[in-house]
């Protein structure tokens, strides 16, 4: 028999699943500010927007970090890593401001035929999010540094060991749509890719 809270928690317009406090985002921020912290990167500035029809995760966790903009400024994100990610129908775009000639899209499509895009140690540092969600085995309020069932916070992130973050076993994620500022994984398989260029806006939703 499956718990609220423990089997098969489900929710609808799954936004942004866990947001964390904002002393706590006040905190990473400070520490980044001062270096103790470190960023792993530092994110151009510019969001994305993702895509999928399909998400199936297994080692789910998500906690809160800060990303570090080129130009100094900080963003709080919510984390969301899986240890390995099947993915159905992704899309990924960016409009770029380009000076006189205009908007530039970009736009990568993969995994639409048979083969999904596969990923190992996958993190999305996301600020929006919308989905219908299914977790398997979930805890919550677990500290981030002390989650067991993910990857575990990415190493360089500017995050609190100390604060929130939830963990499970498995994530199914469904007509799933996304804007976020970093993606990394250990590995990425895009089968059936497809990039486009195009002048004006055309993204994925």
């Amino acid at each position: 028999m499956e718990s609220l809270a423990r089997g098969g928690t489900r929710w609808k317009r799954f936004a942004v699943v866990m947001v964390p406090s904002v002393a706590a985002t006040a905190a990473i921020g400070v520490a980044l500010s001062q270096g103790a912290l470190a960023a792993s990167f530092s994110v151009s500035g510019q969001q994305f927007k993702v895509s999928t029809d399909r998400l199936d995760g297994t080692g789910f966790v998500q906690y809160g970090a800060v990303d570090a903009q080129k130009d100094g400024k900080n963003v709080p994100v919510a984390v969301s890593a899986f240890s390995n990610a099947k993915i159905r129908n992704l899309c990924q775009s960016v409009v770029v401001p380009v000076p006189v000639f205009g908007d530039v899209s970009m736009k990568l499509q993969a995994g639409g035929g048979e083969q999904p895009v596969e990923a190992k140690n996958l993190y999305i540092d996301l600020d929006d999010l919308n989905a219908d969600a299914t977790f398997n085995n979930i805890n919550i309020g677990v500290a981030a540094g002390s989650t067991s069932k993910g990857p575990g916070i990415k190493k360089g992130d500017a995050a609190d060991p100390g604060s929130f973050a939830q963990e499970a076993d498995t994530a199914v994620l469904t007509h799933v749509k996304q804007r976020a500022w970093a993606t990394t994984a250990g590995t990425f398989k895009l089968s059936g890719l497809k990039m486009s260029v195009a002048k004006g806006k055309s993204e994925c939703y």
